[in-house]
């Protein structure tokens, strides 16, 4: 069950695929079952956006990634 698995945040993934953040978020940035938890901007700071990306979606990425999409 998704809401039970392991979530891994960026940072995490990028250090255990040797990528960027960045390029982490652009892979996952639209995925479907990744959590994007906003937070909106203000007049003294910019909007970001916080991913969190279950277990289950890191190993389909990785597999399509791969080529051994199911």
């Amino acid at each position: 069950m998704v809401s039970t698995e392991k979530h891994y945040s960026v940072p995490e993934v990028a250090k255990m695929w040797k990528l960027s953040d960045e390029k982490i978020r652009e892979l996952f940035r639209d995925e479907p079952g990744v959590l994007k938890l906003n937070c909106p901007e203000t007049l003294r700071k910019r909007g970001y956006c916080t991913l969190r990306i279950p277990e289950s979606v890191l190993t389909r990425v990785h597999q399509r990634l791969h080529g051994n999409a199911a």
